[in-house]
């Protein structure tokens, strides 16, 4: 049966849209506010175009302002295609014209469709998924906001104590703890290493004793007070409260709300897999496999499946992707770091990679590798993850 491409460039207030037939040739080309009756006019306006043929959508974005088009789609069981920008940027050279409007970038789109087989269809997502994507994304930004209070609490620290600033760990728990209570060189000396252990320990601070006598080493290194220093204490003292509530709000927002999930279980039982990176994972798969016939292809999108490099004469060469999703691939290779400490099987495959002459990354990147095939199967079969392999008795 014959068909028609749809192409739509994405925007906050207003979509372009571009139909072509199989020819190539441009139907329609319009501008549609992002409003809910225009959508469905164009809707409605391209399927009368396709006068019984079926309609295939294609758009750079799979969420956030499409949001509501993306709805209408799938509601009125329209078959919808995504193709990052980065694609649609590059195919744009083979294109006549080096002019950007919203109107080229949508006939790209179709046409790209129009001959590609290998985009990825745009699903649903059910109300768990969207809601950990929701919150995987809120702690992003909580993440960076902690960053930019601590460089922060750094530069003002500084300012006052250099010496405190370089004995600290800003990003551990302990030193924010002691910030609280002590900031100014003169305090620190005041109470001495014995009584600020105890007031440490008192608040369950891991290395008491350790973080109190660094603390009063630097405090005997400064007997000067700044200018301000009162002034600058307080801020010192209201930055790391704002570090301990955002670190607060980071580990609790997501943890819950993972654990209810159908593949939670499976996914926590691979070592390295906790709930902050099992919520990222989720999220990027979509809440499950159904994109990913095969581990291959899972492991492809997750950016740590060699391509080819060849040339000429020159063969067997790999490389790394370029076009893979960022956030999966810091999922796999973060969680292998985690299980060549913690797993023995990890252990092993990390250290033989070692012994063959990979290098760290290399040998973590193949280890993420070798991991993607593992979790693939048991989400498949829905079994945890075992030490030591089921045995399969054979009749």
């Amino acid at each position: 049966m014959s068909r028609i491409w749809a192409g739509i460039d994405c925007g906050k207030t207003h979509h372009h849209c571009v139909a072509m037939d199989a020819d190539g040739k441009t139907l329609l080309s319009r501008r549609v506010a992002n409003d809910e009756p225009e959508l469905l006019q164009l809707l409605g306006d391209v399927l009368d175009l396709a006068d019984g043929r079926e309609v295939t959508w294609a758009m750079d974005m799979t969420g956030g302002e499409p949001g509501l088009l993306i709805a209408i789609m799938i509601n009125h069981a329209q078959e919808l295609l995504y193709i990052p920008g980065r694609m649609v940027n590059r195919a744009s050279d083979a294109y006549r014209g080096e002019g950007k409007t919203d109107a080229r970038d949508a006939r790209i789109i179709a046409d790209q469709a129009r001959m590609r087989r290998d985009l990825r269809s745009i699903r649903p997502d059910d109300e768990a998924t969207i809601e950990l994507r929701l919150h995987t994304s809120h702690r992003i930004d909580l993440v960076a906001d902690r960053t930019r209070t601590i460089n922060r609490l750094r530069s003002v620290l500084t300012s006052m104590f250099p010496a405190l600033e370089r004995a600290l760990e800003l990003t551990n728990a302990g030193p924010l703890v002691l910030l609280t209570g002590y900031q100014s060189p003169a305090a620190l000396r005041r109470i001495g290493t014995s009584r600020l252990t105890s007031w440490l320990r008192n608040r369950k601070v891991r290395g008491a004793e350790t973080l109190a006598k660094a603390a009063v080493e630097a405090a005997e290194r400064q007997h000067t007070a700044v200018a301000g220093e009162m002034a600058t204490a307080k801020m010192v003292l209201t930055l790391a409260m704002e570090v301990m509530s955002l670190n607060e709000k980071i580990d609790k927002l997501i943890e819950g709300r993972f654990r209810e999930q159908e593949l939670a279980e499976v996914i926590l039982s691979m070592p390295g897999m906790g709930p902050k990176l099992g919520a990222e994972f989720l999220v990027a798969i979509g809440g499950s496999l159904d994109s990913f016939p095969t581990a291959d292809r899972l492991a492809a999108f997750g950016g740590v499946a060699p391509t080819p490099n060849d040339s000429g004469k020159t063969s067997g060469n790999l490389r790394r992707p370029q076009r893979y999703h960022r956030r999966l691939q810091r999922v796999f290779y973060t969680s292998a770091l985690v299980s060549s400490w913690s797993d023995p099987n990890s252990k092993r495959f990390y250290d033989r990679k070692r012994a063959e002459g990979k290098s760290h990354v290399q040998a973590v990147l193949a280890l993420a590798r070798r991991r993607v095939n593992v979790l693939w199967a048991l989400i498949r079969d829905r079994r945890c993850y075992q030490i030591t392999p089921p045995v399969t008795l054979v009749a």
